[in-house]
């Protein structure tokens, strides 16, 4: 496993992978981040885990740059790296089309397809979680089929609603919470990616789970949104 340290800043070290969008390297940051985790190295606050890279925050009070990133090179990830963790996929139901997905009939068009088209190969891949980020909760997913990769809106939205899902290039996600975005939206989910009052899991997903999308009626989406908190059973609402 071969990787870079280097400081970022006056408390934080970043570790750099080959810079690339791709599932081994991906696989070898978690594994790291999860190795440094149970290090329980003293000093590090916080690890951020990113397509190829790894933010380690850390109290320079109680460890210094040098010191860290010596301790990172002398971890040993081989019992890890060995063991693949398996996969968690999580099912998400997704109204596409209309008013919640206002960019669905802009896809079709620029890719010469129907509407249902886009659907349906929005809803057959399996999405691996790449990484969270922009907001609490926003998962990062690749895996999109090369047919209905679209480039971002030429101005943001100053507000983008909760639960929307978008393409942007090559990558699919999720708004977890009401923001601007640029991101072109193509349905609705009622499933809450982000509740901060969970204190102990206020965030959903995590990196390194799957995605699946689940197309849902206006029915249903009524429905579920009208619980006062949908129930997550199994991977799935």
């Amino acid at each position: 496993m071969q990787f870079d340290c280097r400081p970022a800043g006056d408390c934080a070290v970043l570790v750099s992978f080959e810079q690339k969008i791709s599932e081994d390297i991906n696989e070898n940051v978690i594994r790291l981040a999860e190795c440094i985790h149970q290090a329980g190295i003293h000093g590090v606050e916080e690890l951020v885990p990113a397509f190829a890279t790894v933010m380690i925050y850390y109290n320079p009070l109680h460890i210094t740059c040098s010191e860290l990133i010596k301790r990172i090179h002398l971890i040993d990830v081989s019992s890890v790296s060995q063991k693949k963790k398996k996969m968690v996929v999580h099912d998400i139901p997704v109204l596409y089309g209309g008013d919640a997905g206002p960019d669905l009939a802009f896809i079709a068009e620029y890719h010469h397809l129907i509407e249902q088209e886009v659907i349906r190969i929005h809803t057959e891949e399996i999405y691996r979680v790449y990484m969270i980020g922009f907001v609490p909760g926003f998962p990062y997913l690749g895996g999109l089929d090369s047919r209905i990769h679209t480039p971002r809106l030429e101005s943001p939205r100053l507000q983008t609603p909760a639960g929307s899902v978008g393409i942007a290039g090559q990558q699919t996600g999720i708004y977890p919470l009401t923001t601007p975005g640029g991101w072109r939206i193509i349905g609705r989910t009622p499933a809450p990616l982000f509740k901060p009052e969970e204190t102990e899991r206020p965030v959903l997903i995590s990196p390194g789970d799957a995605i699946r999308f689940i197309p849902i009626t206006e029915e249903r989406y009524s429905e579920l949104m009208h619980e006062d908190t949908p129930q997550y059973k199994g991977g799935s609402y």
